[in-house]
């Protein structure tokens, strides 16, 4: 190359990184104070900014409660603290309530289903979506019915291992996905269907490549990304073939439509798509549908049977309290019959150590911003419109000025003088505000009856003597498949009265209410 041509090149490379970097600065000179990013990068490869889940505490106490992080060269403002959350959510819902556009689920859906950046496609769907749900008894008794026949199946399949070693994650994720399986496919799916395994297995890779720092390397460099090599191929491969499976299922519902008698979620879609098929914005498209089973059959699946993990990891960890909640099912409940959700009025303990869990559960939430709407005068900052924003929920459970043991699992948190239950303003499970999770009242339905139907027939114990390892260090591993998660499921005592009632291998007779039900679910 002729030294000439070679300095332009130089000059011109160094003048787009002047530019680059001055952009930068000037940007930053606007924004919440935070740590130095370095050029194009930003935080990226940081370690002592990102993760955000294990760096905020150490971040705010530098910055202050409201601090600026760079993923490349895109702004994102960080808001820690139960005061400045709470602020940002509930005192001006409209302004963080924005969804940024995340690059790896635009290239996942195509911008089809409940997911899409189309603002107006993605309220009338998410609206149809819940008001379908509910139809099905999202938050009602007949959805308690499906959660309790499928705890039931769960501790029918940890009986058969007699005490042996167990893995919590697979099994947990296919009882959850059976229960929103039941509403939007119609049929729940046997734990030796390999088929259905494979695909259980695909959303779980999907979930974890989705939360890892590769992940938010593409997000912040897709046009980039698309075009190399990676793990983001492969997993984008396997969600085809899950995608390819709905289709499946759709064409075959499209098959035996019944529009007077809609047996699930599916049909409905289907119905509602006839309607609106002479409707120039095509909402309900085919595609549109597919994209809108597969994120409720991820959102209904990995969320909730990961926290019920968590649970086990922690009651296994704690024995103590993992006792005195099966105290309190022995009493409110006994043996002869399944915990329904009217017992947990009476469980306040249980109810306390559940909340309490989902507290200590720290969530990661770096790939889930949200963004400004406008520019909005927030704690004396300027943030301008289309910031993306991080609300770290994981910060208001253990700010210090809420809580009286932020750092220790203390169910007392919950209860109150009386050991009544007690809701806490501080506890912000499922979000809060315009972008509040969806499937709250699914999950807590599930929580609590997954929860006490295995506890009223066993006792969890870790099979790996993990007690020099931190809880969430232990349960990052475990999630992520980077350590053995194996458990023992030690089963129960049973009394003379279950004895007598019919009750083998710690195992009590579905009442006929749940079988008849049961069987009006099948296809």
């Amino acid at each position: 190359m002729d030294a000439g041509l070679a300095g332009v090149l130089i000059t011109l490379l160094l003048s787009i990184l002047w530019f680059l970097v001055s952009r930068s600065n000037k940007k930053r000179s606007r924004l919440p104070p935070g740590p130095a990013p370095w050029p194009i990068l930003g935080n990226l490869w940081q370690k002592d900014v990102l993760p955000l889940y294990r760096a905020y505490e150490k971040l705010s106490s530098t910055y202050g409660p409201i601090f600026t992080i760079w993923l490349g060269l895109k702004p994102v403002v960080v808001l820690c603290g139960y005061e400045v959350v709470k602020d940002a959510l509930l005192g001006h819902p409209e302004e963080f309530g924005g969804r940024r556009e995340i690059p790896l689920l635009v290239q996942l859906s195509k911008d089809y289903g409940f997911l899409s950046k189309n603002e107006k496609k993605w309220q009338e769907l998410r609206r149809f979506t819940l008001s379908t749900l509910r139809d099905f008894g999202m938050g009602k008794s007949s959805m308690s019915q499906r959660v309790q026949m499928e705890a039931q199946h769960l501790v029918e399949l940890l009986t058969k291992f007699k005490g042996n070693i167990f893995e919590p994650v697979t099994m947990l994720r296919h009882a959850v996905s059976n229960v929103i399986c039941s509403v939007v496919f119609g049929s729940r799916y046997s734990y030796s269907d390999t088929a259905f395994l494979e695909l259980l297995k695909v959303i779980g890779n999907y979930n974890s490549f989705f939360l890892s720092p590769i992940a938010m390397v593409y997000n912040t460099f897709p046009n980039i990304m698309n075009h190399l090599p990676g793990p983001h191929r492969k997993v984008l491969a396997e969600c085809e073939k899950l995608k390819d499976y709905i289709r499946e299922r759709v064409e075959l519902h499209k098959l035996t439509l019944d529009p007077s008698c809609p047996r699930d979620y599916i049909d409905c879609f289907l119905i509602k798509a006839e309607k609106e098929k002479s409707s120039p914005e095509n909402m309900y498209s085919t595609e549109d549908l597919v994209m809108s089973v597969f994120n409720l059959f991820g959102a209904g699946t990995l969320t909730t049977s990961s926290a019920l993990v968590f649970f086990l990891l922690t009651l296994a960890k704690y024995p103590h309290i993992q006792a005195k909640v099966q105290e309190e099912i022995d009493a409110v409940v006994g043996t002869s019959r399944a915990p329904s959700t009217e017992d947990k009025l009476r469980m306040p303990y249980t109810n306390a150590v559940i909340h309490e869990l989902q507290r200590f559960h720290k969530t990661r939430t770096e790939n889930f911003p949200r963004m400004t709407t406008q520019d909005v005068m927030f704690r004396g900052h300027i943030i301008p419109k289309g910031t993306a924003v991080i609300p770290v929920f994981s910060s208001m459970h253990t700010d210090p000025t809420q809580w009286k043991n932020p750092k220790e699992v203390d169910p007392g948190h919950f209860l109150d003088e009386k050991g009544k239950f007690k809701k806490h303003k501080a506890f912000m499970a499922f979000s809060a505000g315009k972008r509040m999770c969806p499937g709250e009242a699914l999950a807590r339905i599930e929580l609590f009856l997954f929860l006490t139907t295995l506890l009223q027939s066993f006792t969890f114990q870790l099979a790996i003597d993990y007690r020099e390892t931190d809880l969430f260090s232990l349960w990052i591993g475990i999630e992520s498949r980077a350590i053995p998660g194996n458990f023992f499921a030690i089963r129960r005592p049973v009394s003379c009265e279950a004895e007598s009632s019919g009750e083998k291998e710690g195992v009590f007779q579905v009442p006929l209410l749940l079988l008849k039900s049961e069987q009006a679910m099948r296809p």
